[in-house]
């Protein structure tokens, strides 16, 4: 798993190894990190035009120190500072010395023909969007040639949180130093930081209560079967979904399950006639939840409807003492009467999206994670928010950010297959946090899987989830590796 850290949790690791540490020896660890990776990416050094985007402070500092090591190996570095009398003065003093040039916002600066521009504008420290000169050269600079490296977060990024409240640098790639911030990876700043690279700098860490999971992690949590296993073994989920005006979604989601891993789907409700056709394999009931025999896991809500009927089952469903994933309309429903989630002792998976997390009269601002874990808290319950890059959030604030998905997935059925995947993986035994971020990796893999042949619809993804898995548990496909190093 890659642990992800606040701002604050950073800046509290390096103090003792700052205290620790010849002055300015963090710095060059940072900046020789940097570099090192500029040169991976620009494949060579001499005579490559570098243009580097200097703010004060230490973030300016790295960038120039990095612009030293690349000017000392052939490369035409142009520094522009954007605040001349508070310029890292050694970073500058060394720049210089490698025969970098240094210029001001108003002068020539290269971002025309830069083959690379570094953003030493602003670090983990900032706040807000960028001032207007600030913004103007990251303008000019994104409709320029050059390649877009962010020095340990995108200036205008939140560092902790990912929010993008105003101008911020769009970085290709982000060289980050000593951890990966939270920010990267979640909300807006998800979309800035482009591939991540991770530099070490010898950080003396914490224990991380925010993840994100690899393949590999994914894969270790889907039990393969054994010789000895049977139907009964491998476990059994019930899905409670669709109606007759929305057949479509009790389809889907039980296809989901059935292609995930239980050895058994049961399925009961209004939509029987319809998953009965399309999944011969599944135990159809057109009766009520406890008609359908015996499950190890519920999933509840995708196209049920929310009137008197469906609301009689919702709370059949939530009153057995197993785990339970509730989606779509029982999200309405719950969020009418919450103690149907607080009151449980068996495990809640809920699944929100942003209009339907504010029906629980929370919203979900800037920071996701905090949104997440305080509804998480507050209803006992595991929320896996979804987005473009969904949050899972425990009751005892342990989280987990999905790095997988593709933009294509925002279309009508998706998220019916999101709970399938999810209520199988409930019912294997799995802890409800892990099934839910597990089932949010597989359901972003599956959409770009499906996504390799351009379009998708949500069926396309219950096709693909062999193929998706399969890959989990071999070699990861070409452009489905991890973006952070």
């Amino acid at each position: 798993m890659i642990p992800l850290f606040t701002a604050g949790e950073v800046r509290d690791a390096e103090a003792p190894l700052l205290a620790a540490t010849r002055e300015g020896e963090l710095m060059q660890r940072a900046a020789t990190g940097l570099a090192t990776v500029c040169l991976r990416l620009l494949g060579r050094a001499h005579g490559v035009r570098v243009t580097a985007l200097v703010g004060a402070g230490n973030n300016g500092g790295d960038a120039l120190f990095a612009g030293a090591q690349l000017a000392r190996r052939g490369a035409r570095v142009t520094a522009v500072l954007l605040d001349a009398e508070r310029a890292h003065a050694a970073g500058l003093a060394a720049l210089r010395a490698a025969g970098g040039r240094v210029t001001a916002p108003g002068a020539p600066t290269g971002l025309d023909r830069a083959d690379l521009v570094l953003d030493g504008i602003v670090g983990i420290g900032g706040t807000g969007g960028l001032r207007p000169a600030a913004a103007a050269l990251v303008e000019r600079a994104a409709t320029g040639p050059g390649l877009m490296v962010a020095v340990d977060v995108p200036s205008g990024v939140d560092a902790s949180t990912g929010a993008v409240p105003g101008a911020a640098f769009p970085a290709q790639h982000t060289v980050t130093f000593g951890a990966v911030k939270a920010g990267l990876v979640v909300g807006e700043g998800r979309g800035y930081a482009g591939a991540v690279h991770l530099v070490d700098i010898g950080l003396d860490l914490p224990a991380a209560s925010v993840h994100r999971l690899t393949d590999a992690d994914a894969a270790a949590r889907i039990r393969p079967p054994h010789a000895g296993d049977d139907k009964y073994t491998q476990g059994v989920v019930g899905v409670v979904a669709g109606s007759a005006t929305y057949p479509g979604a009790a389809v889907l989601c039980t296809g989901a399950a059935l292609r995930t891993r239980p050895g058994l789907v049961r399925y009961a409700g209004t939509a029987a006639d319809g998953v009965r056709a399309a999944w011969p394999e599944t135990i159809v009931t057109a009766g009520r939840p406890s008609d359908a025999g015996r499950v190890q896991a519920w999933v509840v809500g995708p196209g049920m409807g929310t009137d008197d009927d469906a609301r009689s089952v919702l709370a059949e469903v939530l009153a057995t003492d197993l785990p339970v994933l509730v989606d779509a309309d029982a999200l309405t429903m719950a969020a009418q009467d919450p103690a149907l989630v607080r009151d449980r002792t068996a495990p809640t998976v809920l699944t929100p999206h942003d209009r339907e997390f504010a029906r629980f009269g929370q919203e979900v601002g800037d920071d996701r994670i905090t949104a997440a874990r305080r509804l998480a808290a507050d209803l006992g319950a595991v929320v896996l928010l979804k987005g473009d890059a969904t949050v899972v959030a425990g009751p005892d604030g342990t989280a987990y950010v999905n790095g997988t998905g593709t933009p294509w997935l925002a279309t009508a059925g998706t998220g019916d297959v999101l709970s399938g995947i999810g209520g199988a993986l409930l019912a294997t035994g799995l802890p409800a946090v892990e099934a839910a971020a597990v089932a949010a990796h597989v359901h972003g893999r599956a959409g770009q899987v499906a996504a390799e042949g351009g379009p998708l619809i949500a069926g396309d993804l219950v096709r693909r989830l062999p193929a998706t898995l399969a890959r989990l548990h071999g070699e990861p496909a070409a452009g489905l590796g991890d973006s952070t190093a």
